[in-house]
């Protein structure tokens, strides 16, 4: 007796019962980085910035147990045939394609700052980096902007250097701020 070829086929294989199921891939990522984050959480080395009870592994290790925590519930909710939902699109037109030049401009203005933080420290770069992303998501107040990055960039690197003593670099405005 021949097999009807109108009929649907059993799934045989692996790949065939995991059709149609690619949330697993989310899944396999964020198992992937809550191992890594859990890893070099635990290789920290923590003797010179401990300063009380609660140091500096502490948020990583809820990131990573949180990850991994998430990454199951999902596997499961996925395997039990959980399927995630569409995007409705309530205010985007869902057929227009990408917008290629704000992702690319952003793109350049994080790999500018990467690039420039070190040689004009953090205060410098950091207002190109505030100003260019605005620029980037459509701002054209080319007389305030610059100011409001400057102002931002600086606030940020005191609250990070001074106040939170994350050592960022200076630059050469070191001597003035």
């Amino acid at each position: 007796m021949t097999p009807d070829p109108t009929s649907p086929a059993e799934p045989t294989g692996l790949a065939d019962r995991l059709r149609g199921r690619s949330e697993l891939g989310v899944c396999a990522l964020l198992l992937v980085l809550g191992v890594l984050v859990l890893s070099d959480a635990l290789t920290m080395d923590t003797s010179f910035t401990q300063r009380g009870p609660v140091g500096p592994k502490t948020v990583p290790l809820v990131v990573g147990a949180g990850l991994l925590l998430v990454a199951v519930l999902l596997a499961v909710d996925v395997l039990r045939g959980g399927r995630g939902e569409a995007e409705g699109g309530e205010d985007i037109d869902l057929s227009a394609p990408g917008d290629w030049r704000t992702v690319l401009l952003l793109g350049g203005v994080f790999l500018g700052n990467a690039v420039l933080i070190q040689p004009l420290g953090f205060p410098l770069s950091g207002a190109l980096l505030f100003w260019g992303s605005a620029y980037a998501l459509g701002s054209r107040s080319f007389h305030r902007d610059p100011i409001i990055a400057a102002v931002l960039s600086v606030v940020t690197f005191f609250v990070f250097d001074r106040l939170l003593a994350v050592p960022l670099p200076g630059g050469p405005l070191m001597g003035v701020l």
